[in-house]
Order: C-alpha cells, then structure tokens, then sequence
C-alpha cells in the first residue's frame, strides 16, 4: 500500500522535536530492520521507505528487510503475552477492524500515562504531585525529602498494576536503578492506608488522595526529592465524543473542581 504524508501533519517526539514532510526527502531509505532506537531516525526511516512504496520495519534488533508483503498489507512485530517476539502479518482491512473495537472498548479512561491509539483523544485535566506517605513513627518521617535510596530498606506497597504505570517506579527508583527491600500489592486505598498507619509499610500515592491524611498525626506525608516531582491526569475519549455536551461538561468539571480542592491542599 502507498503511503501519503500531509503536507501539513507533524509527528513530534520526546524532545520536542518534529517530522515533517520535508524531513522524508533527507531520510535515507532503509536496507534492512530498522532499530526502534532512537525514536527520530526510526520515524524518519520508516517514513522514507513508505513513501517510497517499500516494505520496512521497525523492531529491537537488525535482520533482513521484510519481504513478501501483498497489497494494502502492514507487518509488526511484537511479544504480545508470551514474550517471545513474532511477526503479524494482516491486511488493512483487518487492522481497521482492530482499530474500530478498540473505539468501541470504553467512553471514558482516566490516565497518567497518555499513549498513540487511533480515533482517542487524551484530554488533559490537571496536574499533582505523587507524595511518600509513611507511619508517623516511621525513621523517615523525620526527613524533609524522600529520594531512592530511602526506598531500599522498606516494604513498598502499591496498587496491582504494572511498575511502569506507577509512578514510584517511573519517576525515582527505576531512573536511579534501586528496589525497595520488598513490595506488596493492595487494592484499596483505604487498606494501603491501614497498614501505612501500622507501620507495615510505606508507599507513593497522589497528593490528591492524601488530602484527608495530611492533618492526620497517624502519618507523614513527604515530597519526592528536593524539587516534588509533577505529574497531569488524562480524560482519555472517543474522538467523536470529546465534543459532546455530557462529556463537555465532565471534562470542564474535571479540570475545575480538583484545583478548587487542591487549593487547600
């Protein structure tokens, strides 16, 4: 399938940058796999080789140029669930189809974590601070600050989700390399909470969502590192939807009321 590129559309990357249409002609098209590191020149590549009517991939490591592609046929390669990376070969057609159910799989997701999915929009809402919340009579409740090494002898309780998805891990201990001495995972808020209170542990959680505890003499509530690290919450949407009045108003409440509550944070 050929590709067009917009004269006008831009891709823009972590730093800051931008692809454009210009930028095509200065790419040189790929010979072989092309790494997925760093993100410009692998845009770039994979730019150059669609318009210039050629197959191409993107992958973690070199080998052969992909051949054998059909018509309006696209190729990924990915670990999926098992870990063990395999290529997927499908037509435009069916990746449309994907594309149409991961529409139709929620009205509305709140995020942290923003990411490229077709046909969603991710609507900022506002920002906060991730702030270390330890027993009162926790050792390091008597510092000012909380940095990764702090980490290593606790017990770090967390939601079940993925590290990467928690800010603890994103912003302090993977960027420093440090693991806490032990982790556990809890659903509930009000049970990290418990278990905090009794000393059995310290965590990470928004300052939004500490608001009630701060005043408590049960706990300490600390900021990570010198300069409290910032980070914004996403309504993640339907495209068609984000212009709705229903979802107008949520939006609009969303961004006004957490701030109203900050205030008195």
């Amino acid at each position: 399938m050929r590709f067009s590129w917009h004269s006008q559309s831009r891709v823009f990357l972590s730093d800051g940058a931008a692809l454009g249409a210009a930028d095509t002609a200065t790419c040189p098209i790929p010979r072989s796999v092309l790494p997925d590191r760093p993100l410009g020149p692998a845009l770039c590549g994979a730019m150059a080789a669609a318009m210039a009517g050629q197959n191409f991939r993107i992958a973690p490591t070199a080998g052969p140029l992909t051949q054998g592609l059909g018509e309006n046929e696209f190729e990924v390669l990915t670990s999926g669930s098992s870990g063990a990376p395999r290529v997927i070969r499908r037509g435009q057609n069916s990746w449309l189809a994907s594309f149409a159910v991961n529409q139709r799989l929620f009205n509305l997701v709140i995020t942290s974590d923003p990411s490229n999915m077709l046909g969603v929009v991710f609507n900022p809402l506002f920002d906060y601070h991730p702030m270390f919340v330890a027993a009162s009579n926790n050792p390091l409740a008597q510092k000012t600050f909380i940095t990764a090494e702090d980490f290593r002898d606790q017990l770090l309780i967390t939601y079940p989700v993925a590290r990467d998805k928690l800010d603890v891990f994103t912003e302090v201990l993977n960027p420093a390399k440090i693991e806490p001495r032990a982790t556990r995972q809890v659903e509930l808020t009000a049970m990290i909470l418990m278990l905090v209170a009794a000393n059995r542990g310290v965590s990470v959680l928004p300052d939004w969502v500490l608001r009630d505890v701060r005043s408590n003499a049960d706990f300490v509530t600390l900021p990570l590192g010198p300069h409290p690290v910032v980070k914004r919450l996403y309504a993640a949407t339907r495209a068609e939807d984000a212009t709705k009045p229903y979802m107008a108003q949520f939006l609009r409440l969303s961004r006004s009321e957490p701030v109203k509550l900050q205030r008195n944070l």
